[in-house]
């Protein structure tokens, strides 16, 4: 079975977001914790997280992927934004033991001129600070592009990242399709290589989640341009042998495609139809 889904609006709650994946015959589903540019998050409200969990249950709704803010920068060179990413994630995973069990997934960060060898302690140190051996929460990783000083284009700063963090049985790795292409990994025509060269630097068992967007730009050109599947360089072919890749086809699916619903809605279907 495909599990697939898409990035909802949790606007209204765990509930609405429950019913707007029903709507587009999601089984799965991503959502920013709060304002994508930082903020603060809306109360829990029990009530919708039981009648979720239910709904979940009933339907088969899972793995949820929560997203942190794009502000969240746990290696920034200023002391009080990597204080906002420290109180912002030490909250999302509080907040994320209202439905246990699920995924939550960030950029790691920029560093910002200090350098990369700065950028992977930074982040570390901050993880050594958050994540509890009590938690249920698997803490995703991201593949980045490379633009400007972002940490985390490569499998090796994931590798540094994961061997830095004392509690690394709590983090896995989102695979963004358009960030590694991006970054210069040829999943179109190399994608049993790639994935052999993740497996021996960070290990398939660490891939927990794959972001499936095309790029609107050529491979390694570090962009970060998000395109609709088919629509971009990557192209719909390659998407097809990445859904039913052996490595890949268990694990759920999230598009960030510049969609509405009915977009949505249209690339599960074709997703589904690709389906060995």
């Amino acid at each position: 079975m495909l599990r697939i889904g898409c990035h909802l609006s949790s606007a209204k709650g765990y509930v609405s977001m429950a019913r707007q994946a029903e709507k587009i015959h999601a089984n799965t589903f991503q959502f920013f914790t709060r304002n994508p540019r930082g903020g603060n998050a809306k109360d829990i409200d029990p009530s919708d997280v039981k009648a979720f969990l239910d709904i979940a249950e009933t339907n088969d709704l899972s793995p949820i992927l929560a997203h942190a803010p794009y502000t969240l920068n746990a290696c920034s060179a200023d002391p009080a934004i990597r204080d906002f990413a420290r109180r912002t994630m030490k909250d999302d995973l509080t907040r994320m033991e209202y439905t246990p069990g699920n995924l939550y997934n960030f950029h790691p960060g920029s560093h910002v001129k200090q350098g990369t060898d700065t950028g992977i302690l930074l982040i570390s140190q901050m993880l050594n600070e958050i994540l509890q051996p009590e938690q249920t929460t698997t803490v995703l990783l991201e593949t980045m592009s490379g633009k400007g000083s972002e940490v985390g284009k490569s499998f090796e700063e994931l590798r540094r990242i994961i061997d830095l963090t004392e509690q690394e049985k709590l983090l896995g790795i989102c695979l963004d399709t358009c960030h590694v292409w991006d970054a210069g990994y040829d999943i179109v025509n190399r994608l049993d290589e790639v994935l052999t060269e993740f497996d021996t630097i960070i290990g398939l068992k660490r891939l927990k989640a794959i972001h499936l967007n095309d790029s609107q730009n050529p491979m390694g050109s570090h962009k970060d341009r998000h395109a609709r599947l088919g629509e971009g360089y990557i192209g719909l072919d390659a998407f097809k042998r990445i859904i039913n890749h052996p490595a890949l086809r268990n694990l759920p699916f999230y598009l960030e495609t510049p969609n509405e619903l009915d977009g949505y809605a249209k690339e599960i279907q074709l997703m589904r139809e690709a389906r060995d």
